[in-house]
């Protein structure tokens, strides 16, 4: 069988955070760099255009102080590369160069330019140009800057920009592992808790410092384990009190079988195999309401669902067999079915009529009367179940529903197991269940409600 892949949800947090961020910050990156270039290029611009003006404006002034009759190549220091930096000429109006500066050629850098900016591609490569004549007329500026001086710039600035970024992602990948591990720190409390437990350790899971997402997983587990320490509580117990039960009727088996072997005669030993077979009935009706008792917990009735059905119809097909049994026990078994529709499950209905049926044959004395009724009342179906016998004390009608819980008198034998299978049974039908006394006086008269018809459950 293969095995599913197991990944780390801290790691896949860490991963994707990071990349996230990775992603944020080139982004924001490019952004910035195309925003500060595009800014950077006009602030070019205008400086190019301010120092054309200034050096046309010097010009003018030496030109109408002095003269000149031949092109004048300004001195400046011999570390600058000017074809780097800036190249200028000023031309006359008759197209005559007056000044340039070192590298600047002898012909227009822009030909028959009037004024303005543009891109320009020559042979040094591609150059911004600004032209423009002076406010006489008589003279014409030409400044160039190759793009390289730019570039120089722009590519500074955008390794500064990828250092900068590259030093904030090792500290938001730093702050992000950190903040991720300080967020999981709860969780890997309740993992340790868990893991390190017993398997009879079934207290519940510590929800200090949890986060709230994760909480609604730790407080179902907790439900689990609540269930589970119930379930082993209701085991233990069952288990327990099954055993002691068991002892008394295998006990009497023993000693029967015991007496068997010693029997003097026939006559004697007829009388104990015949007490014999009272014990080992008694061990088999414990042993099948021990067996049906479990089959009804909870825990294995999830998957059951209850079916529309009507309960008078349901009975009346059970009824001749019971009146049958009752007529062996010189009892009377009365019915007054009426429809009663609702949601049951017929096989543990069958049983819970069995078992009720059952203690009111046993307790109501030979020639007595059991009323057998079903109906709705306030739109619920309703069944009522009466005999004649002693009756429960109103001290212990809530305490007979316990396992193994018999009254303190009862002379007949019994498991004490009944009741509880039927408190059982209305539990998984999500009815209610109430003792009280029959309608003549004295007896006992068990009621029992079930929800209307039109809701919907499960067996839980």
């Amino acid at each position: 069988m293969s095995s599913q892949p197991v990944w780390s949800l801290r790691n896949a947090l860490f991963r994707w955070l990071i990349g996230l961020t990775l992603a944020l910050w080139a982004l924001s990156a490019v952004i910035v760099y195309v925003e500060a270039d595009n800014e950077s290029q006009e602030l070019f611009d205008q400086s190019l255009e301010e120092t054309a003006h200034l050096l046309l404006s010097l010009a003018e002034y030496e030109v109408r102080e002095h003269g000149s009759a031949s092109p004048i190549i300004v001195a400046v220091p011999a570390e600058l590369n000017h074809r780097q930096y800036l190249l200028y000429q000023i031309w006359d109006d008759q197209g005559r160069l007056l000044y340039k500066n070192p590298g600047a050629p002898d012909q227009p850098i822009w030909p028959r330019a009037d004024s303005g900016m543009r891109w320009l591609d020559s042979a040094d490569g591609r150059q911004r140009v600004y032209a423009s004549w002076s406010n006489s007329g008589q003279l014409q500026i030409q400044v160039a800057e190759p793009i390289t001086h730019r570039k120089d710039i722009s590519h500074r600035f955008a390794y500064k920009l990828a250092g900068f970024a590259l030093a904030l992602l090792a500290l938001a990948a730093l702050a992000i592992w950190w903040s991720v591990r300080r967020l999981f720190h709860g969780l890997q409390q309740s993992t340790g808790e868990v893991a390190s437990r017993t398997p009879n350790d079934l207290a519940s899971v510590s929800l200090a410092g949890v986060p709230r997402e994760v909480l609604p997983l730790l407080e179902a587990i907790n439900r689990l384990f609540e269930r589970v320490r119930r379930a082993m509580e209701r085991e233990q117990r069952f288990t327990a009190d099954a055993a002691h039960e068991l002892r008394t009727p295998l006990a009497a088996i023993k000693t029967n079988l015991q007496v068997i072997q010693r029997a003097r005669n026939d006559a004697e030993r007829d009388e104990f195999v015949s007490a014999l077979g009272i014990s080992v009935d008694r061990a088999s009706r414990l042993v099948d309401q021990l067996l049906t008792l479990s089959r009804l917990d909870p825990l294995y009735q999830r998957n059951s669902t209850l079916v529309a059905a009507d309960l008078a119809g349901l009975i009346g097909e059970a009824l001749p067999a019971w009146r049958e049994t009752a007529a062996r026990q010189q009892r009377q078994l009365q019915a007054t079915l009426a429809p009663a529709p609702c949601l049951i499950n017929p096989d543990a209905m069958l049983i819970l009529l069995r078992n009720l049926l059952e203690n009111a044959m046993r307790y109501t004395a030979e020639g007595g009367h059991i009323e057998l009724r079903c109906g709705v009342q306030q739109q619920q179906a309703v069944l009522e179940i009466s005999d004649d016998g002693p009756g429960i004390p109103a001290a212990m009608r809530e305490r007979v529903f316990e396992r193994f819980v018999r009254l303190a008198d009862a002379s007949l034998p019994g498991s004490g197991l009944g009741l509880s299978i039927v408190r059982q049974i209305v539990e998984m039908h999500g009815a209610s269940i109430t003792l009280g006394v029959a309608a003549n006086g004295h007896g006992l008269r068990i009621q029992i409600r079930f929800p209307h018809p039109d809701t919907t459950m499960q067996i839980s």
